[in-house]
């Protein structure tokens, strides 16, 4: 295996004014080290366990804690000190066993709950990979946690090989949920009394209303009853966010099976959407029929067409999905189901003073809800594809009175920030400068970012949110105050350093065309004092800006290309110079004290299997499994 030693390497000195997006980014870095170490001593004992109430019943909340805290190892990976991520490794223990003694938890994982909240919870995890693949924990839970949806495990019967589909909308480390009782939904209840009903013929309640009084046992009662007999059995389109932890467990492992489950479940969503006419259904029976257990309909089901999200909660997973498979394979036709909805949706827009809409629900008399198309899922196909016809999907409609300036509308949980959720509010905007508009953007929203977590942290300091005397805090339904706190805000450093959106906030793998090492240190991140800013992406190439910071101290940076080491670097040329033909992974650049690189890259993208190599260990080269006793 090639060393960072070992790498092409160039060798940088121009010394150049600081740019202010290279200083926004290093004070970032340093706010965030300290701010994440205050906000967890603040809210979690040494042992990681959150200071919180003695009780939690339901199933619904072992996602939230996890949620407030899941960007620390991946701050880690994007720079941060190694303080952070040791924390993150005591406070994800922490969470996960207290979550296990409330009930939720079963052998480490969700015993049961849907995919977009696995989806959430699993993003700590997930971030995991990119901090350390040698960490024998993690990647013997890597193994366990797939396990419970490949069949693997005889525990939990999620999945049926032969009909190649998920058996519940409900499942985890227990297996299907195929009856839900009133105890599973009743933290969620009040939150629900302001959701649209979720079937349209719940008696006295207006099927076409945004309140439900799930509060109302009555009501409540033939929710449940309704549930159980039309959601509760069988696959849903939301579970493909499953083949986030399959591509994440190819990553560690290089096993072709974890790889073969992606293709093969994404292609039985594919052969359900072509039986149903071109329209993804969003309930399928357990004998593979669409609309089994729903009259027929392929509409209604649990996170479907119409309840609670819409489109959302498929169009979501359709991407996230298809780029998992893209970027397993390099096959750009794995995004065809994701692109062929969007068409499908951009097909039945409707004008409405001056304004394209689609729909965004659709109810038993046919489509409703018409909204402004949302620019995020044509950005997320566009980043693997870097495809023209992606790129135009992203600007249709486009909304420029949201998406044209950056978005610092972000507080949290529950907040819209134009569709998006988890201080992740600017893959728009982010889209919008990468195509060579607003060449402010860098600035702009490194300002928000600070900001913002300037105002987080001031929030989690007032005596109204000290755990240990907020009453409020511990006993009413607040699940998700570390989510509202958290001033774990990485977005700006993701999109500029790393040259991606985002990942999905619901479960999608960080993918994007770069990251880095820190060649002195041995480990992930860029170096102290270095700034990174790509500003330019191609089929084949990108532009990167690296800066030392530091007019004391020279650097060496690692560059890798892809985030799972999927892309080779082909060429690469200093600023004006001639370029030079290079090969592999990673390219070293020795920054001089106070340096500034302007690279231009050629890529060969997609040459490799995604991985969690690093320059100095094979992930596929860890630890053997251990194995328990024979029973």
């Amino acid at each position: 295996m090639s060393s960072a030693s070992s790498t092409p390497s160039i060798e940088a000195a121009d010394i150049l004014p600081l740019p202010e997006w290279a200083l926004l980014q290093r004070q970032i870095f340093a706010v965030l080290n300290e701010a994440a170490i205050e906000f967890a001593d603040r809210y979690t004992r040494p042992d990681g366990t959150l200071i919180w109430r003695d009780r939690w019943p339901g199933m619904d909340g072992s996602d939230d804690p996890y949620e407030g805290f899941m960007n620390m190892p991946l701050f880690y990976a994007l720079g941060g000190s190694d303080e952070v991520y040791k924390r993150s490794r005591t406070i994800w223990d922490g969470i996960t066993w207290q979550w296990t003694e409330y009930g939720q938890i079963h052998r480490e994982y969700d015993a049961y709950y849907d995919w977009m909240h696995h989806g959430e919870s699993n993003l700590f995890f997930y971030f995991f990979g990119l901090a350390d693949p040698a960490v024998p924990k993690d990647r013997q839970r890597t193994r366990r946690f797939a396990g419970f949806y490949n069949g693997e495990d005889a525990q939990a019967e999620n999945w049926d090989a032969e009909r190649k589909l998920i058996r519940s909308p409900i499942s985890g480390s227990r297996g299907p949920r195929f009856t839900q009782t009133a105890e599973d939904w009743s933290t969620h209840r009040e939150i629900l009394d302001d959701y649209l009903p979720p079937f349209e013929d719940l008696p006295g309640i207006d099927k076409y209303g945004m309140k439900t009084p799930w509060s109302d046992d009555a009501t409540y009662a033939e929710i449940l009853t309704r549930i159980n007999l039309r959601q509760s059995r069988g696959d849903v389109p939301l579970n493909l966010g499953a083949t986030s932890l399959m591509t994440h467990a190819f990553a560690y492992t290089g096993e072709e099976k974890y790889r073969a489950w992606v293709l093969d479940y994404l292609a039985a969503w594919e052969e359900r959407t072509a039986r149903n006419g071109g329209i993804t259904p969003d309930n399928i029976g357990l004998s593979g029929e669409i609309g089994e257990y729903n009259d027929g309909k392929w509409w209604g089901g649990y996170y479907g067409w119409r309840w609670p999200h819409g489109s959302f909660s498929l169009l979501e997973p359709l991407c996230v999905s298809g780029v998992n498979a893209a970027v397993l394979t390099g096959d750009m036709a794995h995004l065809q189901l994701a692109r062929s909805q969007l068409d499908m949706l951009w097909g039945l827009r409707r004008e409405e003073g001056g304004q394209q809409l689609v729909p965004n629900r659709h109810y038993d008399e046919g489509w409703r809800d018409y909204r402004r198309f949302h620019p995020m899922y044509g950005v997320y196909l566009w980043n693997v594809s870097m495809a023209e016809e992606d790129a135009e999907r992203a600007e249709r409609g486009w909304a420029g009175d949201l998406f044209d300036a950056v978005n610092p509308a972000y507080h949290g949980y529950g907040k819209t920030n134009g569709g998006h959720m988890g201080f992740n509010g600017n893959t728009a905007q982010w889209f919008r400068f990468m195509r060579g508009n607003d060449p402010g953007y860098p600035e702009a929203v490194l300002k928000a970012d600070l900001q913002t977590i300037t105002e987080q942290i001031a929030n989690y300091r007032k005596a109204e949110n000290d755990p240990e005397t907020m009453d409020h805090y511990r006993e009413s339904m607040t699940i998700h105050m570390w989510q509202q706190l958290t001033p774990m805000v990485v977005e700006a450093l993701t999109q500029l350093t790393l040259g991606g959106p985002m990942h999905v906030y619901h479960g999608g793998l960080q993918v994007a065309r770069f990251r880095y090492f820190d060649a002195a240190g041995k480990r992930p991140g860029l170096p102290q004092g270095v700034a990174a800013l790509v500003d330019g992406l191609s089929h084949d190439g990108a532009t990167l800006t690296l800066v030392n910071t530091d007019a004391v101290h020279a650097a060496e940076v690692v560059i890798q290309g892809g985030v799972f080491g999927e892309h080779n670097i082909t060429s690469v040329q200093l600023g004006d110079a001639a370029p030079a033909v290079v090969s592999g992974r990673w390219l070293t650049v020795k920054l001089a004290a106070g340096a500034t690189a302007r690279l231009t890259l050629g890529m060969r993208r997609f040459a490799n299997a995604p991985s969690y190599d690093t320059p100095w260990v094979r992930a596929a080269d860890g630890p053997a499994v251990l194995l328990g006793r024979e029973e």
